[in-house]
């Protein structure tokens, strides 16, 4: 009867060590599969960059979002093939930063530096492309910065639109 009861312990003692084995194996087996049946984890995308800055009417102008559009003063005018008029905006924005960014951006959409002026309190700066300027002016108040973008076609160009447009007439 002993000898019964140290077989019956010796045969549960055997399967769970049998088990554990078992399992043991099957884990090893999970963690050493090849990794086409385990899909790899997930790339952790980019960050999106935040938007700094947008277009508002002027589609090759960019625009710091710290500047808010002033409705009052703006006068855009569009008609088929160009855009123009004085985008006017006002924020709480350095000056520096400001000359900086319209510096760099414009030059960045393919706007030539015609010139660059600053004084104590005002910046005018002048873009040109072949059928339109920019004149960008930044004064700087107590409170706000003032930033008015006035975009027209050069003359020579509206010129020519005015004397090719009488000859189709």
């Amino acid at each position: 009867m002993k000898s019964a009861k140290y077989l019956s312990q010796a045969l549960k003692l055997g399967l769970i060590f049998i088990l554990v084995m078992t399992i043991s194996g099957c884990w090893a087996n999970m963690s050493s599969e090849p990794s086409e049946t385990v899909p790899p984890p997930a790339q952790t995308p980019e960050k999106p960059k935040k938007t700094t800055a947008v277009y508002h009417d002027f589609e090759d102008i960019l625009v710091p979002m710290e500047l808010k559009v002033n409705k009052d003063r703006t006068v855009v005018v569009s008609t088929p093939g160009y855009r123009s008029g004085i985008l006017a905006l006002k924020g709480r924005v350095d000056t520096t930063s400001l000359f900086n960014f319209f510096s760099n951006n414009m030059v960045k959409d393919n706007w030539s530096v015609v010139s660059k002026i600053k004084s104590p309190g005002t910046i005018i700066m002048v873009f040109a492309k072949t059928t339109r300027c920019a004149v960008i002016t930044i004064r700087d108040t107590t409170v706000y910065t003032y930033v008015e973008i006035g975009v027209a076609p050069t003359m020579g160009n509206a010129v020519e639109e005015m004397i090719q447009t009488d000859l189709l007439e």
